[in-house]
C-alpha cells in the first residue's frame, strides 16, 4: 500500500487550480517548459511556469523590485539579480497571490500586443 504525503497531494490540486484559472484566459497556451513543469504563453511571450511547489514569472526590473518589497514574490531562485520573481505555491492564500502574478503579466502582454497593432484611425488610407 502506497501512502502519500498530504503537501504532494495539495501540490497536485495547488498547480491544478492555476493551470484551470491561467489557461482559461483568452489566447494562453500551456506547454511544457524546457526546464520542466508546465509553461503560460500568450503567442511568444512567456508569463511564467510552474515548477512543483513554485512558479516563476518575468517582470520589468521596477515592478519585480515592487513585488519583492510588497512580500508578493521573493528574487528568482536561480537568477536573483534579474527581473524574474520567484513565489511558493503551499497554501490557498499563495495560490491566489500567484494567479494575481500570472494575471499581472497577461494585462501587461495583452496591453502590449494592442499598442504593437496599429489602431484603424492610424492606419494609412491612401491606398
Amino acid at each position: 500500500m502506497t501512502t502519500s504525503k498530504p503537501h504532494e497531494i495539495n501540490r497536485s490540486a495547488q498547480i491544478e487550480l492555476v493551470r484551470t484559472e491561467v489557461g482559461s484566459w483568452p489566447g494562453v497556451t500551456i506547454r511544457a517548459h524546457r526546464f520542466g513543469g508546465i509553461e503560460f504563453r500568450l503567442g511568444r511571450r512567456e508569463l511564467g511556469h510552474l515548477h512543483g511547489s513554485i512558479a516563476d514569472l518575468p517582470f520589468p526590473r521596477q515592478i519585480r523590485d515592487a513585488l519583492i518589497a510588497a512580500g508578493r514574490a521573493r528574487p528568482h531562485h536561480v537568477l536573483p539579480n534579474s527581473g524574474w520573481v520567484t513565489a511558493p505555491l503551499w497554501t490557498d492564500s499563495e495560490v491566489a497571490c500567484v494567479i494575481e502574478l500570472f494575471r499581472h503579466n497577461y494585462q501587461r502582454a495583452v496591453g502590449a500586443a494592442r499598442s504593437a497593432v496599429p489602431q484603424a484611425s492610424e492606419r494609412n488610407t491612401d491606398e
